[in-house]
C-alpha cells in the first residue's frame, strides 16, 4: 500500500501562488506578484489568499492585472520562469474572461484617457486663455 500512495502525492503537487504567477509571466517580479496577492487583486477558488498559498492543478484564478482581468484554470504547475510559450501552457483562460478583455480593450481604444503634456510655465497665449476660461465661469 505504501508504493500506491507515492504516486498520489506527485499527481497532488503544489506550488506557491506568489511563484506560480511569476513563472506563468502574469508578473514580472515575484515581489510584484506578492504585491498583487496581498492587495487582493489575486483571487483563488473565489477566496482572497496569501502569497504562500499552495496552487494546485485545476484551481481557478481571478487576476487583475493592470487594465486587465483574467480568469483563468491552472492546468500545469512550475515554479521557474520560462519562455511565454512555456508559460502559456500552464494555464488557459475562460472564454468569457477573453470576451470581456476584448471588449474593455475595444472600449479603451474608442474612448482613450486625455494626457495632459505640460511644456513647462504658460505662454502668454495660455494664460489669457487661462483667465477667459475661469471667467467664463462667474
Amino acid at each position: 500500500m505504501a508504493k500506491s500512495a507515492a504516486p498520489e502525492r506527485a499527481t497532488e503537487e503544489k506550488h506557491r501562488l506568489d511563484k506560480w504567477l511569476w513563472a506563468a509571466r502574469f508578473f514580472k517580479t515575484r515581489a510584484l506578484a506578492s504585491q498583487a496577492v496581498e492587495g487582493g487583486k489575486v483571487v483563488v477558488n473565489g477566496d482572497r489568499v496569501k502569497p504562500a498559498k499552495s496552487v494546485k492543478v485545476r484551481d481557478e484564478l481571478v487576476i487583475r492585472a493592470g487594465w486587465s482581468q483574467y480568469t483563468i484554470h491552472v492546468l500545469a504547475l512550475s515554479d521557474k520562469r520560462g519562455p511565454a510559450s512555456e508559460a502559456a501552457k500552464l494555464y488557459v483562460e475562460t472564454e468569457e474572461s477573453i470576451a470581456q478583455r476584448e471588449k474593455q480593450a475595444a472600449l479603451r481604444r474608442a474612448n482613450p484617457i486625455p494626457v495632459f503634456t505640460s511644456k513647462g510655465r504658460p505662454t502668454k497665449r495660455d494664460r489669457r486663455k487661462i483667465r477667459k476660461f475661469f471667467e467664463q465661469d462667474e
